[in-house]
């Protein structure tokens, strides 16, 4: 007969090590900051129940206007230590929820490499580029001393250097660093090269996420715009959004992406882009949404798993709602995988198969807030895919500004 005392330190010791993955796990799944609505108090919503308690004795509750960011200790079950986070009271954010796509077109700061090759010489096969340290995806900002705005200014200094070492100042992996090319004379033409391929502009079509009702500036796409080649994260100076027409749709499925049709409807620009990171592109509209309606931005705590809409446009006319359900949300440090949501509108699933290259950006709205966007389609799965938060959203296109 099993010895009842061993059985029951052997059931204890199970409980608390089930305890102690638990709170491991949200110690490092949960982020280490939170906003909460002036006056309003901080709740998270989880499978096991975590209660948010103030390290200096103070009530969770965000009181008054001037109040500073404070220190909330999360414990699971209100006793069990979880971890530290900070809290910022601000005024509750109103947007105006897009699902209109739109054209991006954005010219890069110097130019970006997506290529190098070999340069038939007199004293054999030579690749300045390479034997330099350049790599595909660095981006030239400037040589011999002159700033890089286009392929035709690295073009030119290389080619009228006489094979004399230019001084490269370069971008690789987000650091400034220098090195020295030396252009080898091409038996082919008679002419100088570096033996690399550049690229300093990219366009493409996405969704708004969502414009401000006051100062026009608006959010898009969700993730950032890449290169097709390097599959870097494109550098911008400048950029415009245009007017896009949709014309149609290739359906998705399994292994096999779907995709928006649309051209550009006029050479004119309908806004600027200054901003292009890893939650989307950010800019200024010159045309306001007149028709649409403000509703509250949810912050991160507020998203629930269940049901929600997606706004987005798969045909010509104005954007639509279709059924969504959230099925997973990720509170963590990553910044745009935060939701897997499964498309539930049978005439969305009908149209397009589900989720489709040219929706990221169509804002997700749950409870009448705006809670993010899609982004990524699973490619053996179309109708399900991620989304990000629309705090996350916000947060990183517009950081220059003071959240009040």
């Amino acid at each position: 007969m099993k010895d009842p005392i061993k059985i029951f330190a052997a059931a204890v010791m199970l409980v608390i090590l089930n305890i102690c993955t638990i709170s491991g796990y949200y110690a490092i799944s949960l982020p280490d900051s939170y906003f909460v609505e002036k006056g309003g108090r901080f709740e998270l919503s989880s499978a096991f129940p975590i209660n948010a308690c103030e390290t200096d004795a103070l009530p969770s509750m965000a009181k008054t206007d001037n109040e500073n960011s404070r220190t909330v200790s999360l414990r699971l079950f209100g006793m069990i230590p979880v971890k530290e986070v900070e809290v910022q009271p601000v005024d509750r954010i109103m947007l105006i929820p897009g699902g209109e796509p739109f054209g991006i077109k954005l010219l890069m700061e110097g130019v970006m490499i997506v290529g190098t090759g070999s340069i038939k010489t007199g004293s054999g096969m030579k690749c300045p580029a390479e034997s330099c340290g350049l790599q595909k995806g660095d981006v030239i900002i400037s040589a011999a001393g002159h700033p890089i705005e286009g392929n035709t200014d690295i073009q030119r200094i290389v080619s009228r250097s006489g094979g004399k070492p230019l001084d490269i100042v370069y971008i690789h992996e987000d650091e400034r660093q220098k090195t020295t090319l030396t252009p080898v004379l091409s038996e082919s033409d008679g002419s100088y090269k570096a033996g690399l391929w550049v690229r300093d502009s990219t366009a493409g079509i996405g969704t708004v996420t969502f414009t401000e009702p006051v100062t026009d500036r608006f959010g898009g796409l969700g993730h950032p715009v890449c290169d097709s080649d390097t599959g870097e994260t494109v550098p911008i100076s400048c950029g415009e959004m245009t007017d896009v027409d949709i014309s149609g749709v290739v359906k998705g499925g399994s292994g096999s992406p779907g995709e928006l049709h649309g051209s550009f409807s006029s050479g004119m620009s309908s806004g600027v882009i200054y901003k292009n990171n890893s939650c989307g592109v950010f800019g200024e509209r010159f045309k306001p949404l007149s028709s649409a309606q403000a509703i509250p931005m949810a912050l991160k705590q507020e998203v629930k798993e269940g049901p929600a809409v997606i706004r987005t446009t798969v045909e010509s006319g104005s954007p639509r709602e279709y059924s969504v359900e959230i099925e997973e949300i990720d509170q963590g440090n990553d910044m745009y995988k935060n939701m897997l949501i499964r498309v539930t509108d049978k005439e969305l699933i009908r149209k397009t198969g589900g989720i489709v290259q040219g929706m990221s950006g169509s804002p997700i709205i749950q409870n009448g807030r705006l809670v993010g966007a899609v982004t990524h389609v699973l490619v053996n799965d179309p109708e399900r895919g991620f989304g990000i938060f629309c705090e996350n959203m916000y947060r990183e296109g517009f950081s220059d500004q003071t959240v009040s």
